[in-house]
C-alpha cells in the first residue's frame, strides 16, 4: 500500500518543477483604466433599443480584450458600451456586433441564473466599495434573461444572490441590443461626500457563444475570471443619492393539499400558510434579514443518486433564503467538510428526512474594505419525529493585505427538551479558524481548522483543510490536505467521512494549439487520492490515480475524455453499496472511463460518459447518456439515463443491475413566465416522482407559483405514495 503515496509524491515534484515556466499573465495596471457615465436629462425607458438622444451622447467603451478561445489579438464581435444615471438608477447601454444576426444567436433557455458557458450574454461586475475582494454582477442573454451573483475573491460565488433590478433587449440583423436599469437601492455602496463623485470597479464580460469568444473589459488574464476585480477599471462621474433605508418587503400566501399512502392507510391534509421575509439594509455595508414562518415549497427537489462509494453524498442547498450570502461562511465553497451547512436547518433529523417548519429567523451581514461579520439565528418548530431546536451561528473575517483574509466562525445547535417525544436537551457547537493567501495573482492558498463538541457524548473532534493552486495560462497545479477525526461532529454541518486523512495533489498542463483552430485546449494531466485514518495515520484506507492524457475541449465547447482509474481499496468495515456487502480484504483493480459532449449551445446536444474495468472482486459498467433538444429557447426537452451493471461481486458473487431515467420540459412564454417539468424513475427502490412546477414573475421579484409533486416508492416492504398541490403567491416591495 506504499505504492500510491510514493506515485503521489514524486508526480507531485515533476509538476512542481514546471511551476517556473513562463505562464503569460500579467499584473493588474498601476493606473486602472477610467470609464466615465453621465448624467441622463430625459427618463429611459427600458425596452432595449437606445433610442433616447441621452445613449448617443455618453461616451462609448469598446476597446474590450479577447481572452478565449485564444488570449489578445483581434476579436469578431464588437461590443460597445454606454453608461448613463439619474437620480434613482444606473443604466447600461449595450450593442453586441454579430455578422449573423439573429440567425447567430445561441441561448438554451429562458430561465433566470441561466448557465453562462452555453448562451450568448453580456455582464457587468460591479465592487461599489472598492474592497477588490468582492463584486455583484448583472448579466443577461439576447432574449432578456436575468443573472445576478455575488463573487468573492474570484474563489466563490454565489449564483444564488437576487437583486432587484430589469433589463430589456432587443435582436436585429446585425447583433443585438440590451438595456439594463439597476436602482441604486439594489446596490450597497458608501456615502458620498458633498461635492464629489464616488468612484466604483468595474469590469465589463462578453460571451459570443456560437466562436466561444470571451471578450472582457478592462484586459484580465485568462487564467482568471471577469470577477478578478483587482484588474478593475475606475467607473468615474457618478452622483449617487445619499443611502436610504432601502427596506425590501417580501410576504407570501399559501395553500398546500397533501394526501398519501403508507401501510395501507390513506390520509389527507390541507394547510394556509402566511409568512415572509425582511430585508433591512441598515447602511450601506450592513443587511439584516428577517423570515417567519418561512417556507419553502417552490424550490428545486432533489434528484435521486446511486451511490457506490464510500463517502457520504453531499445534496446542495436549494432554499434562497439560506443560499442568499451563504460565501460569508466559513468552508463555503468545500463540499467536503462544512462546519456550516445550512441543509441541517428544516429538517426532521437529516438531510433526507421530511422539512419541519421553521417559525423564525434573523441574519446579519455586514461587510466593508477592512472586514466581514455576519450572524445567523433560526428557530424549528417541534414535528411529531423531532424536538424544537434553534440554530445559531456568528462569523467574523478579517481582510489583510491587498487580498489575504482570516476570520473565525461559532456555530451552536441546541435541540429542546420534549417529554412527549421522551428526549432530554442536547447542544453542540463548533469553532473555527480559515483564511485566504495570495501572495501573487497566480497563487490561491485557503485553510481551515475546525473544532466540534457534542454535550450528550462530552466529545470533542477536529477537522480541517489545507488548499493550495497554481493558475497559469499554461498550467494548473492543485494540492489539497484535509482532515476528520472520528469525534468529529459538526451537528450544523457536512462531513464526507469521519476518521480520515485526505492527500490530492495533482494538475494539468494547458495547450492551446495554434494551427488546429477547432481546438480550444488540449489539458492532459493527473490528481491523486490517498486516504487513511486520523486515529491511525499508518492505516491505509483507500487511494486512486485519475489519470486523464486525453483531455480536449474544442472550439464549439464540445468535450472529448478517455481517464485511467487505477484504484488501491482496504475494506476493513461492513460495506454494502446498494446493498451488496463486500467482504473485509484489501483490493486492487483498474476502471477506465470515456466522456463526450457535443455543442452544448445547439438546439440539439447530447452528452454521455462509459465506464468499465473492476470493481473490488466482481466487474463493473456504468453508462451516463443525455440528450436535450430546444428548437426555441421558449421550449427545452432533456432526457438522462444512468445503468450500472455489477457481475460476480461480494461475499455472495451477487450481480445487480440498476437503472436511473430522468425526464424533464420547460416551457416559457417569456423570461417571467415558465412551467417546468421532470420525471425520474429508479429502479433501485422502485421509486417515481414527478414535479411539476408553474411560475409568473408578474412584476419584479414577485411570483405566482404552482406546484405538483408526486412521489411513489414500490421497492420498500410497504409501499409508499404521496401527492402535493401547493399554491404560492409573493409581493415584493422595495423602500
Amino acid at each position: 500500500m506504499k505504492l500510491p503515496f510514493l506515485v503521489i509524491m514524486m508526480t507531485a515534484l515533476s509538476f512542481t518543477m514546471h511551476a517556473q515556466m513562463d505562464n503569460q499573465n500579467f499584473p493588474p495596471p498601476l493606473a486602472p483604466v477610467e470609464v466615465e457615465a453621465v448624467s441622463a436629462n430625459a427618463n429611459i425607458k427600458i425596452d432595449g433599443k437606445l433610442s433616447e438622444a441621452d445613449w448617443q451622447n455618453a461616451p462609448t467603451v469598446n476597446d474590450f480584450f479577447k481572452i478565449e478561445p485564444r488570449q489578445g489579438g483581434e476579436f469578431k464581435h464588437r461590443t460597445n458600451v454606454r453608461l448613463l444615471y439619474d437620480q434613482k438608477h444606473l443604466y447600461l447601454g449595450v450593442f453586441c456586433a454579430d455578422s449573423l444576426g439573429k440567425k447567430g444567436i445561441r441561448v438554451q433557455d429562458l430561465r433566470r441564473d441561466f448557465d453562462w458557458q452555453e448562451n450568448d450574454n453580456f455582464g457587468i461586475q460591479l465592487d461599489p466599495q472598492n474592497l477588490k475582494q468582492y463584486c455583484v454582477s448583472f448579466q443577461t442573454t439576447p432574449y432578456g434573461n436575468q443573472r445576478d451573483l455575488q463573487n468573492f475573491n474570484d474563489n466563490n460565488t454565489d449564483n444564488d444572490w437576487n437583486a432587484l433590478w430589469s433589463v430589456r433587449t432587443h435582436q436585429t440583423d446585425s447583433g443585438y441590443y440590451a438595456e439594463f436599469a439597476i436602482p441604486f437601492k439594489s446596490i450597497r455602496y458608501e456615502r458620498p461626500s458633498q461635492t464629489d463623485s464616488v468612484t466604483w470597479g468595474l469590469t465589463f464580460t462578453r460571451l459570443a457563444r456560437r466562436d466561444y469568444e470571451h471578450t472582457v473589459f478592462p484586459a484580465i488574464p485568462q487564467s482568471f475570471s471577469p470577477y478578478r476585480m483587482t484588474y478593475a477599471a475606475s467607473l468615474k462621474g457618478l452622483k449617487v443619492p445619499e443611502p436610504s433605508a432601502n427596506i425590501r418587503v417580501e410576504p407570501y400566501f399559501l395553500y398546500q393539499y397533501d394526501e398519501s399512502e403508507a401501510a395501507g392507510k390513506n390520509t389527507s391534509d390541507s394547510d394556509v400558510k402566511i409568512g415572509g421575509d425582511v430585508k433591512w439594509a441598515i447602511n450601506p455595508r450592513s443587511v439584516l434579514d428577517l423570515t417567519f414562518n418561512t417556507d419553502f415549497a417552490q424550490a428545486d427537489v432533489d434528484r435521486a443518486v446511486n451511490n457506490l462509494e464510500r463517502f457520504n453524498i453531499f445534496f446542495p442547498e436549494r432554499r434562497q433564503f439560506f443560499l442568499e450570502n451563504s460565501g460569508i461562511w466559513a468552508g463555503a465553497g468545500d463540499l467536503s467538510i462544512k462546519p456550516f451547512f445550512s441543509r441541517t436547518i428544516g429538517l426532521q433529523g437529516n438531510f433526507n428526512a421530511e422539512p419541519a417548519r421553521i417559525d423564525a429567523g434573523v441574519r446579519y451581514t455586514m461587510r466593508d474594505d477592512q472586514r466581514s461579520i455576519a450572524g445567523l439565528y433560526i428557530h424549528q418548530a417541534q414535528t411529531g419525529n423531532s424536538p424544537a431546536a434553534s440554530f445559531g451561528a456568528a462569523r467574523y473575517l478579517q481582510n489583510y493585505g491587498q487580498e489575504n483574509n482570516i476570520g473565525i466562525m461559532l456555530t451552536h445547535r441546541q435541540d429542546e427538551h420534549s417529554d412527549e417525544l421522551g428526549v432530554g436537551q442536547s447542544n453542540n457547537t463548533t469553532l473555527t479558524v480559515d483564511g485566504l493567501i495570495r501572495p501573487k495573482n497566480e497563487l490561491t492558498v485557503t485553510y481551515m481548522l475546525s473544532g466540534s463538541r457534542d454535550n450528550s457524548s462530552d466529545t470533542l473532534g477536529l477537522a480541517g483543510k489545507l488548499f493550495a493552486s497554481y493558475s497559469a495560462n499554461k498550467f494548473y497545479l492543485g494540492w489539497l490536505t484535509n482532515f476528520v477525526t472520528e469525534d468529529y461532529n459538526p451537528d450544523m454541518g457536512f462531513v464526507y467521512q469521519n476518521n480520515v486523512i485526505r492527500h490530492n495533489p495533482g494538475g494539468y498542463f494547458i495547450w492551446r494549439p495554434k494551427n488546429i483552430p477547432w481546438i480550444r485546449r488540449f489539458d492532459p494531466g493527473a490528481f491523486f487520492n490517498y486516504y487513511h485514518d486520523a486515529s491511525d495515520p499508518g492505516n491505509f484506507q483507500q487511494a486512486n490515480i485519475y489519470l486523464f492524457p486525453i483531455y480536449i475541449i474544442f472550439t464549439n465547447g464540445s468535450f472529448f475524455e478517455y481517464a485511467i482509474y487505477p484504484t488501491w481499496q482496504n475494506i476493513n468495515f461492513d460495506f454494502a453499496p446498494l446493498g451488496i456487502s463486500i467482504a473485509h480484504d484489501e483490493y486492487y483493480y483498474t476502471n477506465h472511463q470515456v466522456k463526450y459532449n457535443s455543442d452544448q449551445s445547439r438546439k440539439l446536444s447530447v452528452s454521455g460518459s462509459f465506464s468499465w474495468g473492476d470493481f473490488y472482486n466482481g466487474k463493473k459498467i456504468t453508462t451516463n447518456g443525455g440528450v436535450r433538444f430546444a428548437p426555441i429557447p421558449h421550449m427545452a426537452f432533456t432526457a438522462d439515463y444512468e445503468y450500472n451493471k455489477l457481475n460476480d461481486l461480494g461475499t455472495q458473487k451477487e450481480s445487480l443491475e440498476t437503472h436511473l431515467t430522468t425526464l424533464g420540459a420547460r416551457f416559457a412564454l417569456n423570461p417571467r413566465v415558465q412551467l417546468s417539468a421532470f420525471y425520474q424513475y429508479n429502479s433501485f427502490d422502485e421509486q417515481g416522482r414527478w414535479n411539476i412546477r408553474g411560475s409568473w414573475e408578474y412584476r419584479p421579484l414577485s411570483f405566482i407559483y404552482l406546484v405538483f409533486n408526486d412521489t411513489r416508492i414500490q421497492g420498500l416492504e410497504q409501499p409508499f405514495a404521496e401527492q402535493q398541490v401547493i399554491a404560492k403567491v409573493t409581493f415584493l416591495k422595495q423602500f
